[in-house]
């Protein structure tokens, strides 16, 4: 089977409203399937570990969680709402969601992925979350061969 790249957007939230969560979990399911592409981390230190540090998860649990028991994405969130005695802080929400739609990439990274990309750099794209997009899409376009 060939190696997936993950295009469900970090700027998707699910129900509960967690902005990249349905991300993370595609690409936890997705390693723990064998199916991950390799230049995609599982869980890497930036949006995911966010995520794992705004809800309080620890990550060696929410990664066994979703290993183990393939849960479909409904069921992760309710796994994360009992880890969290069923309710999420929604000011703690609020402050995750407006980190990750602030976080912008370096210079450089930018300048890759919208060069990768074939846009020119003119300053207008600075968010991680749309150039990750970008970057996502010029490799699922690039895997089709």
């Amino acid at each position: 089977m060939a190696k997936l790249i993950p295009t469900i957007s970090s700027g998707v939230a699910g129900p509960l409203g967690v902005l990249h969560l349905p991300r993370f979990w595609s690409k936890v399911l997705m390693d723990s399937k064998g199916v991950l592409n390799d230049d995609y981390p599982a869980c890497g230190a930036g949006f995911d570990q966010m995520v794992l540090d705004g809800l309080g998860l620890d990550k060696d649990e929410t990664l066994a969680y979703i290993s183990d028991n393939s849960p479909t994405y409904p069921e992760f969130e309710q796994w994360v709402l009992d880890q969290k005695g069923g309710s999420l802080d929604q000011s703690a929400v609020a402050e995750l969601n407006a980190a990750i739609e602030g976080y912008n990439h370096d210079d450089e990274t930018r300048g890759s992925i919208l060069g990768a990309s074939g846009i020119d750099d003119d300053g207008s794209i600075l968010d991680a979350v749309n150039l990750n997009n970008l970057d996502d899409w010029c490799e699922f376009h690039a895997s089709l061969g």
